[in-house]
């Protein structure tokens, strides 16, 4: 087999070994392991499955690293698996099960169907991703889980690595379960927060602000930004909003933003950008997701974000690197 056939049956098997990945999270697998190694038939118990299928499917994780064979008919987890585990810091079991939920899985599954039409076969079945959000509540929760999860390290190199000195208030615009916002305002003691999400969302935020005891410095609005956002802020954060939307909605957003914004204030776009290269890169992962599940939605170069500041009387003005292909792009008033 020639070292070109190797590396597209490389890329082939991934399905297979993902598949066993969100077999091992939807079951828990990780959660039950957490303690120690158990025996294929214990395990199976455990997580409510029939064990000869579990056993085939363990055998598929060992060769992906996150379980290894332990006695007998046993397996044990691997700190590469202990990720997997629902109760520790930067688990990515969440973000596992969100992309094989149904309707996603369908999205990518239909990816063919998608490029021959030029428009997403996932809305044509579901709907607009948001709207079928708010018709699906654990969809929705599922959802949120995971973009607080895909947003730990970026998150976390954002309160490091950008200086919020003069920022007041800070708006975070459809900022989800309120985790980057509730990040910020830790870090940054005398600032006050406002986060602008739909009717469903706010809910999640809500219990998620409080449970930080922020309660008393966020406030939660109720709204679309299509429509308006609220006034008054020194900064307006958007992140991973503005990739979900085609060019004129996008800039549409950034037009009601810099109509709120205070005079010398920020927009500061969080968003994963494409790279100059054809070297493998998130951006272009994440981009065919976007392709899949919106009907205009995509990732950008740093070249298509200037522009569309541009469009809205903004000018970009500074890139802040975050890692993982994040970037913190800022904007001011033109």
């Amino acid at each position: 087999m020639s070292s070109s056939e190797s590396l597209l049956w490389e890329a082939v098997s991934g399905i297979s070994r993902f598949a066993a990945l969100l077999t091992m999270a939807e079951l828990g697998v990780a959660d039950q392991l957490a303690d120690g190694p158990l025996d294929t038939e214990e395990l199976a118990t455990r997580c409510g499955a029939h064990a000869p299928s579990l056993r085939r499917v363990l055998r598929e994780l060992a060769s992906v690293g996150v379980v290894r064979p332990a006695g007998a008919d046993g397996y044990e987890l691997t700190e590469e698996g202990s990720v997997l585990r629902s109760d520790v810091p930067g688990s990515i079991r969440s973000s596992i099960r969100m992309l094989g939920e149904e309707s996603f899985w369908y999205a990518m599954g239909k990816l063919p169907e998608t490029v021959r039409e030029g428009r997403s076969a996932f809305v044509a079945r579901y709907g607009e991703l948001y709207e079928h959000l708010g018709r699906h509540s654990e969809v929705s929760r599922l959802f949120d889980d995971y973009m607080t999860a895909r947003a730990e390290t970026f998150t976390r190199n954002l309160v490091t690595r950008y200086d919020f000195t003069g920022v007041g208030t800070m708006v975070d615009v459809a900022g989800g379960k309120g985790s980057i916002l509730a990040t910020i305002l830790r870090a940054n003691p005398g600032m006050r927060g406002v986060l602008l999400d739909l009717d469903h969302v706010v809910a999640h935020a809500k219990e998620l602000l409080a449970a930080e005891g922020l309660a008393e410095r966020c406030e939660t609005v109720a709204g679309n930004f299509f429509d308006s956002v609220p006034e008054g802020g020194d900064a307006y954060l958007l992140a991973s909003i503005l990739h979900n939307w085609g060019k004129d909605d996008a800039v549409r957003i950034l037009r009601n933003v810099r109509q709120a914004l205070k005079p010398g204030g920020r927009v500061l776009v969080l968003e994963v950008v494409l790279p100059d290269d054809a070297q493998p890169h998130l951006a272009n992962d994440l981009d065919l997701r976007m392709l899949a599940i919106f009907n205009g939605g995509s990732e950008r170069s740093r070249e298509e974000y200037a522009e569309l500041f541009s469009l809205a009387d903004l000018e970009l003005e500074g890139v802040t690197e975050l890692g993982a292909g994040a970037c913190l792009l800022q904007a001011k008033p033109v």
